[in-house]
């Protein structure tokens, strides 16, 4: 299946700069997964050298790779067991993650 057809829109200035305050706030390098999240558009989830999570939402995956190319010390990166590893889900999140 083919994205051709799909507009590369790049990154906003605050898309980018949402990234790179992630990145020197949680550390280098940090790992950015790409996730399509449907009519919603792509959510770049970044996991920092600290363990943090942190996302931003894009219009699309061209876009959201486009982003991760763009920033300095932030790797593209898959949910492998070296991502999940690094990622520290404390508490708060946990609560956040079940909508309470």
């Amino acid at each position: 299946m083919a994205e051709s057809s799909e507009t590369v829109v790049a990154p906003s200035g605050a898309q980018l700069s949402a990234a790179r305050k992630f990145v020197k706030a949680h550390g280098k390098p940090s790992r950015a997964v790409v996730e399509n999240i449907g009519r919603a558009g792509t959510r770049v989830v970044m996991v920092g050298a600290d363990g943090a999570l942190g996302d931003v939402v894009v219009p699309s995956v061209a876009t959201g790779e486009a982003l991760v190319e763009a920033v300095e010390d932030l790797s593209p990166a898959t949910w492998d067991a070296e991502t999940v590893k690094q990622a520290k889900i404390g508490p708060e999140h946990r609560r956040k993650m079940a909508g309470k």
